[in-house]
């Protein structure tokens, strides 16, 4: 782009992608405003300040843990979802070595899982087998059982994707393990606030891993499911926190965030499934009009507020730049990943080919999000589409 073509940005840009992270609920901030002030201190200091972070941080687990219908025991804070994944992931498969090295996850979990599993394997000596997807991008159970082996000792599928919003079949895949004696793991940050919640139990996991801000909560707060009486080995060491599974000292005001968070947007979900889907659908139809446009995402069993596309023509780093100069805020893959110009290897493992697992578009909606947005954004989409192929 020439500079007599630049575009002068939005002033009220359009955000679809609420996948990546979601704007901080008033109340949850208003609810960590006294952690930031005048409840400064440290949980682990025996002095009377102390006491009353403590006490503050043994009240947030307690209420998490009585809307997970769980021990507060079982409720481990950390840092956000990839340090729970981590916790998770590296935590039982070294507890568990000397019973067997292999390890079972599908194909198109976040990187935070992947990469895990991939240390594993390249530098502990662990056998990873990578579940296969339908075009779906959804796991089979019966691929989950036919990887399984004597000296399996911990299988990971995460609850919803990021990228193309399929859900996976966990409580089927839980019970299986439990019935075969192997743990299970999942990684339901995506799922949290888009699906109907009744208590952690639902994912039948042994280990669920959380993310606030994927619910209208603060960055940098997270938390793990540890079903009693697992203790894996910690990943962070130096201190006795968190029942000495993380060492460090708590984030006290992201950690209240994190249960008011769960409160306020999961217990009843922000993304209400009967209002978004209509406007998601509204916006796949208009995407697939465009030639050379192929929808990516499940056409059932996803999230209500996610679409994903790829283009013709293009790529996705190119996509997004041309989006974001129009005010639309939207993401090519994982926002973990941003940058990266490999293909997305969620659409990779769904079979498509490279070129087209490299022109990802994911539209990802939220509570705020209005038909006036998804009648904006499919009205400039084709021009938009048309003007980047004319300029390659």
């Amino acid at each position: 782009m020439t500079a007599g073509d630049a575009r002068e940005v939005p002033s009220d840009p359009v955000y679809f992608d609420y996948n990546a992270t979601t704007p901080l609920d008033a109340g949850v901030r208003e609810a960590m405003l006294p952690f930031l002030g005048a409840n400064w201190g440290n949980p682990s200091s025996v002095h009377s300040i102390g006491r009353t972070a403590r006490a503050a941080l043994d009240e947030a687990r307690y209420r998490l843990a009585g809307h997970w219908r769980c021990r507060p025991s079982e409720v481990v804070f950390t840092g956000g979802g990839t340090e729970s994944n981590n916790l998770a992931i590296f935590g039982i498969a070294r507890l568990l070595r000397s019973k067997g090295r292999h390890l079972i996850c599908s194909s198109v979990e976040h990187p935070a899982v992947l990469h895990a599993f991939r240390f594993l394997e390249r530098h502990e000596g662990f056998e990873v087998t990578y579940l296969p997807v339908d075009t779906s991008g959804r796991v089979s159970v019966d691929s989950v059982e036919a990887a399984l082996r004597p000296e399996t000792v911990l299988v990971s599928v995460m609850a919803a994707n990021n990228e193309v919003g399929t859900l996976q079949p966990v409580a089927e895949i839980g019970r299986l393990c439990r019935q075969r004696g192997v743990l299970f793991h999942t990684d339901a940050v995506q799922a949290f606030g888009k699906i109907p919640f009744q208590d952690i139990h639902q994912f039948e996991a042994d280990l669920v891993s959380v993310c606030a801000h994927k619910f209208h909560g603060p960055k940098g707060a997270g938390a793990l499911f540890v079903k009693s009486p697992l203790q894996p080995l910690p990943t962070q060491v130096g201190g006795g926190h968190e029942n000495e599974r993380r060492a460090g000292t708590e984030n006290l005001a992201a950690i209240v965030g994190l249960a008011v968070a769960f409160e306020r947007c999961v217990v009843t979900p922000a993304f209400d499934a009967s209002a978004l889907l209509p406007l998601t659908e509204r916006l796949a139809a208009a995407a697939a009009a465009i030639p050379g446009v192929t929808l990516r995402h499940a056409p059932e069993g996803r999230l209500a507020n996610t679409i994903a596309f790829s283009v013709e023509g293009t790529d996705g780093i190119a996509l997004m730049a041309t989006l974001d100069l129009e005010g639309i805020c939207a993401s090519s893959g994982s926002a973990c990943s941003a940058g990266s110009l490999e293909p997305s290897h969620v659409l990779s493992a769904m079979g498509v080919p490279a070129a087209a697992a490299n022109a990802l578009v994911r539209f990802s909606l939220g509570r705020d999000s209005t038909e006036a947005e998804v009648d904006r954004v499919a009205a400039v989409l084709p021009g938009l589409i048309q003007r980047l192929r004319n300029s390659r």
